[in-house]
């Protein structure tokens, strides 16, 4: 449980802010490149005090994120194209300032401190992310700015015609993406006492999956804070089950993709329709 816990420590953030920002009909790629920069920040500037790291690397992440909300909001553009640009940036920026190279952080005190097991179970990770999770899911369940973010992707045009602020909302959703993905990015840095510009370049497919697999809806307006945790953990005891049955790394691609079809399929809002047609197909008497 501990392990599991680990992993979704790492990537549960990482799956929330592309969730959020999926809810509302964008797509943030450059979540991969903000968690692997912010680990390289934090790690550079954290050495004499951590929490300076931490907050340098969450505060540009925030910055980052936001200006993103306004490039797509201000000049209408595609979120997709946006952050894939952004996630260039991002990892070119990490090449820079690390030289192309792994830092090490030398604070082991640090990283006893993030990991230490508290009631055998959790960490200090682990806590942060959950607390994340927890306080989101309120926002989303108890106030009428989730309410917002709902209608903002549900239908944009309609929302704006409510009164709702959609421009705002997407920048603000933006910023929490990239102040989330950064702040995960960071203390997962702190912890393996090293950062490393590739070292992370794999967690997009994943935390996609994680999200849609919670129920979060490609189209928009639809999921919850508290189904992508499902849906991270989900992913997590695949990853642990499968580990523990020692089979080869590319059964676990397999694995999460019939996941996630299987969802997709489920979720699909004529799948009943559909269905049924086949069946009077087949079930038609054929011409003699």
């Amino acid at each position: 449980m501990f392990s599991i816990l680990q992993q979704f420590a790492v990537l549960g953030p990482v799956a929330l802010a592309l969730g959020l920002t999926m809810v509302i009909r964008h797509f943030d790629l450059s979540v991969a490149g903000m968690l692997g920069l912010a680990g390289c920040i934090a790690v550079l500037c954290g050495a004499g005090n951590p929490l300076f790291g931490i907050a340098l690397a969450v505060g540009f992440g925030a910055v980052f994120g936001a200006l993103q909300g306004a490039i797509i909001t201000t000049l209408r553009l595609s979120s997709i194209g946006v952050t894939l640009g952004g996630l260039l940036i991002l990892n070119g920026l990490a090449y820079v300032i690390t030289g192309n190279r792994e830092l090490g952080y030398p604070r082991p005190d640090v990283a006893q401190f993030i990991d230490a097991t508290l009631g055998d179970v959790l960490s200090f990770r682990a806590l942060v992310a959950i607390a994340i999770f927890a306080v989101i899911g309120l926002v989303m369940s108890r106030t009428r700015l989730g309410r917002d973010i709902i209608a903002s992707g549900s239908d944009p045009a309609a929302a704006a015609i409510a009164g709702v602020p959609v421009k705002s909302i997407t920048i603000l959703v933006m910023t929490f993406s990239g102040a989330a993905a950064a702040l995960a990015g960071g203390l997962l840095s702190f912890s393996l006492t090293t950062a490393s510009p590739t070292a992370l370049a794999d967690v997009l497919v994943p935390a996609a999956a994680a999200a849609i697999i919670g129920g979060v809806s490609l189209s928009g307006g639809r999921g919850h804070p508290i189904g992508i945790a499902g849906g991270v953990l989900v992913l997590c005891l695949l990853r642990s089950g499968l580990s523990a049955l020692n089979v080869e790394p590319y059964v676990h691609g397999i694995t999460v993709g019939f996941v996630l079809a299987m969802v997709g399929l489920l979720d699909s809002t004529d799948l009943e329709r559909r269905l049924i047609n086949l069946r009077r197909a087949f079930a038609r008497p054929r011409p003699s």
